[in-house]
C-alpha cells in the first residue's frame, strides 16, 4: 500500500472495554501493525453524564494486558491529538459554523415533545421514523422570535435525496444505501457537544485516518459520515465492518445478561491475555488456504500475536455472526496455561492465591504445588480452590473417604494399615511409595483404588485432585500421617 495505513479505536468511557470494542481494535491492530502503520486511541467522551475517568482507565489498562500498543493516544503528544473529544470542541464547531455557512446544515428548535409527536405519527402509519425537515426552511422572521425566547436549538445535516450512497465495504462487498429513508440528522446537540456521527468524521479527517474497521453495528452510521465528509469536502477512509458476535444460541450478547467485560469477566476471572488474543481473532475470521498461516503447524488453530501480525488479512473475515464459545475459550486458556513456564504461571498466579488470602509473597513450595495443579487449570480464578488444602487443613465429610464400591469397613483397614507402613517407611519417592502400597493392598485383598482413594482424599479433602503420590511427596511423612490420621478418626 503506497500511503501509510492510519486506523484507530474509538471506544466511549461509559462502561468497562467490551469483548466486542477489544476484538474491533485486534483486527485494526493487527492490519495496522501488518503493514507498518500507525494505531492509533481516541477516547469518545461527548457523553458527559454517562463518561468517567473509571471507564477510560479500564480502556487504557485492558489494551495494555491484551498486548495491543497503540502509537498514538491521550496520554502520548501526537501531532494530531488531543485524543479525547473533549478536548476538540474547538475543531468540531470550526467545521459545524462551516456547514452552516455553505448551507449544508441549519438550526432546529424543535423540543423533545415535537420529536416525540412525530416518531408516533411515523410508527402509526407504518413508516420509518424520521426527522420531517420542518425547521430547514423557517423564516428569518421565525429564528429571530425563537432566540428571543432563549429556546434551545441543535444543528441538523441537510440531506440531499437525489443520489444513493455507494461505497465498498472491506468486508461486506459493495455496498448501497437510500438517503431518502434517513432524513436530516443532528450534527451539534443544543448544549453544543458533536453527535457521533459528526465527531467521528471529523477526527477520522483530523487524525489522517485510512481506515475505519469497526462492528456492523455501525453500518448504519456509515453513509451519513460519507454524505458529511462530501459535504464539507473531506477525504473518505475506507471502511470494513465486522460480523455480529452472538451467544451460542444465536441471540445478541448483551452488557446486563452475558460476560462481555474485557477486564471483570475474563482478565480477573483469570484468563491469559494469549488464550483472550488467539480466541477473539477467531471470532469472524479464520486463514485462507494460500495463508502462511494455514499449515500443519495451525491445524488445531492455536495463534500467537506474532504469527497474527504476519499474516492476518481482511479479506479473511467473514460476513456471517461469530459465535461466542465459551467452551472453546476454556480450551485455549487451558492450552497456554500447560505451555507456560512454571516460574511465569506462578508469578502470574500469584494475586489470586494473595486476594483468597492463602499466600503473601512466592516462594519455592508455591512453585511446587502450582507444578502439581498445571495441568489441571482452565482458568486462573480455579487456584484457590483447586489449592486452598496445601495451605490449610481441609474440611470434607467422612463419606469422602470412601471410593465407589468400597465400604466403610475396608476404607477404615486401609488407612491403618497403610499408615502404619508409611510410618515405618523412610524413602517417600515415587516408586518407593507405589511398591509399598501397591504390595499392601495385594496383602489386604483390596484393588489398589481401595488402598490409594482414602489417602488421597485425607491427604486434600477433594474428590479430585493430584495423585496420592505426588500428594505424599508434596507433605511428606508427618504431615502425611496427621492428615490420615485425622481421617481415621472421623470414619471411626
Amino acid at each position: 500500500m503506497s500511503e501509510e495505513i492510519r486506523t484507530r479505536i474509538a471506544p466511549s468511557p461509559t462502561g468497562f472495554f467490551h469483548i466486542g470494542t477489544a476484538r474491533a481494535a485486534l483486527f485494526n491492530w493487527l492490519f495496522t501493525r501488518r503493514f507498518g502503520g500507525k494505531f492509533i486511541l481516541r477516547i469518545e467522551d461527548t457523553d458527559k453524564e454517562r463518561s468517567t475517568e473509571e471507564y477510560e482507565i479500564d480502556i487504557m489498562e485492558c489494551m495494555n494486558w491484551l498486548g495491543m500498543d497503540y502509537d498514538e493516544g491521550p496520554e502520548t503528544q501526537g501531532e494530531f491529538g488531543p485524543y479525547r473529544q473533549s478536548e476538540r470542541s474547538e475543531i468540531y464547531k470550526k467545521y459545524a459554523d462551516q456547514l452552516l455557512a455553505d448551507g449544508h446544515a441549519y438550526r432546529c428548535y424543535c423540543t423533545s415533545e415535537d420529536l416525540e409527536a412525530e416518531k408516533k405519527s411515523a410508527e402509526a402509519n407504518h413508516l420509518p421514523p424520521k426527522y420531517s425537515g420542518k425547521c430547514r426552511n423557517l423564516t428569518p422572521e421565525q429564528i429571530a422570535q425563537y432566540e428571543k425566547e432563549g429556546r434551545p436549538s441543535t444543528l441538523r445535516f441537510k440531506i440531499e435525496e437525489d443520489q444513493p450512497v455507494k461505497f465498498k465495504d472491506l468486508i461486506k462487498g459493495p455496498m448501497e444505501f437510500d438517503p431518502k429513508l434517513f432524513g436530516d440528522f443532528v450534527v451539534l446537540k443544543s448544549d453544543g457537544l458533536p453527535t457521533f456521527m459528526f465527531a467521528g468524521i471529523v477526527d477520522d479527517t483530523e487524525m489522517r485516518i485510512t481506515h475505519v474497521i469497526r462492528g456492523e453495528d455501525h453500518l448504519s452510521n456509515t453513509p451519513r459520515q460519507i454524505l458529511l465528509a462530501q459535504a464539507m469536502n473531506l477525504p473518505i477512509p475506507e471502511y470494513g465492518h465486522l460480523p455480529m458476535i452472538l451467544n451460542s444460541d444465536k441471540t445478541k450478547m448483551s452488557k446486563r445478561k452475558n460476560p462481555v467485560s474485557v477486564s471483570h469477566d475474563f482478565r480477573d476471572q483469570g484468563y491469559l491475555p494469549e488464550a483472550m488474543i488467539n480466541f477473539m481473532v477467531l471470532l469472524g475470521w479464520s486463514p485462507s488456504v494460500n495463508s502462511i498461516l494455514d499449515g500443519p503447524t495451525k491445524t488445531d488453530e492455536l495463534y500467537t500475536l506474532k504469527d497474527l501480525t504476519s499474516g492476518f488479512d481482511l479479506a479473511d473475515i467473514g460476513k456471517s455472526p461469530a459465535i461466542f464459545d465459551q467452551t472453546k475459550l476454556d480450551y485455549f486458556n487451558g492450552y497456554y496455561i500447560r505451555q507456560m513456564d512454571l516460574g511465569e504461571l506462578t508469578h502470574r498466579a500469584l494475586p489470586f492465591l494473595q486476594k483468597a488470602g492463602l499466600i503473601k509473597k512466592e516462594s519455592e513450595e508455591l512453585l511446587q504445588i502450582i507444578a502439581l495443579v498445571q495441568e489441571r487449570l482452565k482458568k486462573l480464578s480455579e487456584l484457590p480452590e483447586l489449592t486452598d488444602f496445601f495451605f490449610h487443613l481441609p474440611n470434607y465429610e467422612a463419606d469422602l473417604l470412601i471410593p465407589k464400591k468400597g465400604t466403610k469397613e475396608a476404607t477404615l483397614k486401609a488407612l491403618e494399615e497403610s499408615s502404619q507402613a508409611l510410618a515405618q517407611e523412610d524413602d517417600f519417592s515415587r516408586d518407593s511409595l507405589d511398591n509399598l502400597l501397591r504390595a499392601l493392598a495385594v496383602k489386604l485383598g483390596l484393588s489398589a483404588g481401595e488402598v490409594l482413594w482414602p489417602i488421597r482424599a485425607a491427604l486434600s479433602g477433594k474428590p479430585a485432585s493430584p495423585g496420592t503420590f505426588e500428594l505424599l511427596g508434596f507433605f511428606g511423612k508427618d504431615e502425611s500421617l496427621a492428615r490420615m490420621k485425622k481421617a481415621i478418626d472421623m470414619l471411626k
